[in-house]
């Protein structure tokens, strides 16, 4: 389902510009509860890696640069778990096996990431800009420029007196690299596009907030009762609508051990949501995805 044009939902992830982003896993959470007496099966990994074997069969025509964990990757506040070490560091190499880069940002819960982080040369960051430019168009910019062609060409004439291949090549690859990073910063400085991921449970600064169109969060572990007659189930949902001027997007959460908050009757856990939430629009996300309207109709 596509929403802002750019921007894809997928079961219970989004798609936008080469990346891939799921948030709230809460791995090792059954460990957790068996911790504090409920004797909960440990099934969510084996569920997680079916669910997301499922999402990249329906991605396998597009391209994944990065995927993007969005805060909570492991459950336990204050250590981490064997259930946890084992099942993230699974989770991050079938990840690799899908892109280039894996970007893990810190939830309320990522109190002790680092370990994890290191153990597979993964950054771990406060929020990542998604730069809405097309990759493409920068290079096929860069390739097809002529006065970008012709500077190529008078730098190699300018080392024909000089015998060190090596330093031709790497200046010219230098200066195509300098090039393109002009192109994208004044592209970027234009653009207003632009889409932030940040976990939800903190408030961005008005400087981070430069040159943003779309936020992206998770957090709150969105969900909603649908009723129909004495029966209610409750179902992972997107939330879908602005915040200030910004368009905002709700990401329901991957652990598949509960639905999460039901934004219909409980608090709301986001600073993002503290508003009025009943112009946002509902996808429900169930065994396809469903949009159910606005909250105020529901």
């Amino acid at each position: 389902m596509k929403i802002f044009n750019d921007i894809e939902l997928i079961d219970l992830a989004i798609y936008t510009n080469r990346t891939l982003i799921v948030t709230d896993l809460h791995i090792g959470y059954e460990e957790s509860l068996n911790k504090q007496g409920l004797m909960v099966p440990r099934f969510q990994f084996d569920e997680i890696m079916k669910r997301l074997d499922s999402i990249f069969k329906k991605l396998k025509s597009k391209k994944i640069e990065r995927i993007i964990i969005n805060g909570d990757l492991k459950h336990e506040f204050g250590t981490i778990s064997g259930q946890e070490w084992r099942n993230t560091l699974k989770l991050l190499d079938y990840f690799s096996e899908h892109c280039n880069e894996v970007i893990l940002i810190k939830g309320n819960h990522d109190k002790i990431l680092g370990p994890i982080a290191e153990k597979r040369n993964v950054r771990v960051l406060d929020h990542y800009l998604i730069s809405t430019i097309d990759e493409n168009t920068i290079k096929k910019i860069s390739i097809n420029n002529k006065s970008q062609l012709k500077n190529q060409s008078k730098i190699k004439k300018s080392f024909k007196k000089i015998n060190i291949k090596n330093r031709i090549e790497k200046t010219i690859i230098k200066t195509q690299k300098n090039m393109i990073n002009k192109i994208i910063n004044k592209n970027k400085s234009k653009n207003n596009n632009n889409i932030l991921v940040m976990h939800g449970d903190k408030i961005p600064s008005k400087t981070l907030l430069k040159g943003i169109k779309t936020i992206i969060i998770g957090h709150e572990h969105s969900a909603v009762s649908v009723r129909e007659g004495p029966r209610a189930e409750l179902f992972k949902a997107f939330l879908v609508g602005k915040w200030k001027k910004y368009n905002l997007i709700v990401q329901p959460s991957f652990n598949l051990v509960t639905e999460g908050t039901d934004i219909l009757k409980e608090e709301v856990l986001s600073p993002f949501l503290k508003g009025d939430l009943k112009n946002f629009d509902v996808i429900v996300a169930g065994d396809n995805l469903y949009g159910f309207g606005k909250v105020k109709d529901l």
